[in-house]
């Protein structure tokens, strides 16, 4: 993850914390997190927010291991290791990014069913991270 200075993070709480998502009023694609042009169609006009449901299918996978994580990462690399990283499609159809959790690297796998969870990310100024993660869904989708 890229720095994110504490102003900016406090100020997009509301939509990582509870995962909404913004529907092109153009297009009908679902971004998140949301901007202010669709990554879609390109169109700056109207955006429906949406709450998204957290669920959804891997899409792909990697699986970060020493020397491949960013720096706030250093110390969760030195308690357990490598991790995996997934793309998800969520069921609205927004593509996320996320770490996974709660599961063994070697039993991820494409189109996998999983949740968003919010989790502890990392500590970055004195200031606790938090962001979605997912686990796998044992209800499926």
């Amino acid at each position: 993850m890229a720095h994110v200075s504490v102003p900016m993070y406090w100020r997009t709480i509301p939509q990582r914390y509870k995962m909404i998502g913004q529907k092109c009023k153009k297009c009908g694609a679902v971004n998140f997190p949301p901007k202010g042009v669709c990554k879609y169609c390109n169109a700056s006009s109207e955006f429906e927010e949406i709450q998204l449901s957290g669920k959804g299918k891997i899409h792909t996978f990697v699986l970060i291991g020493a020397g491949g994580a960013p720096p706030e990462f250093a110390e969760q690399m030195r308690a357990g290791g490598s991790y995996p990283v997934a793309i998800v499609e969520l069921e609205e159809g927004a593509k996320v990014i996320g770490q996974m959790t709660d599961v063994n690297p070697k039993d991820v796998k494409f189109d996998m069913p999983v949740r968003a969870e919010l989790k502890k990310v990392y500590v970055e100024e004195g200031v606790i991270r938090y962001g979605f993660k997912f686990t796998p869904d044992l209800e499926g989708n």
